[in-house]
């Protein structure tokens, strides 16, 4: 059986990076804080029409913000 992987994202670096605050970007999006905070720390996975919001933010591309762990080999 094949174990699911969750998305990873570089959410929390993109906005260090960008100098925005956690409520800044939430403001952004459209979404609270508390919601960010779940997104930035993998605990909640956006849909794809907020996923695109984030990475239009930062100017990158969708790949850039969010992408699958590296598998590991056995």
């Amino acid at each position: 059986m094949v174990k699911p992987t969750k998305v990873v994202n570089d959410i929390r670096a993109l906005r260090e990076a960008a100098g925005l605050t956690q409520a800044e970007l939430a403001r952004r999006i459209g979404v609270t804080r508390q919601t960010l905070i779940a997104i930035e720390q993998g605990k909640y996975s956006p849909t794809l029409e907020l996923a695109f919001q984030i990475a239009r933010v930062f100017g990158t591309p969708l790949d850039a913000v969010f992408r699958y762990p590296e598998e590991e080999t056995s």
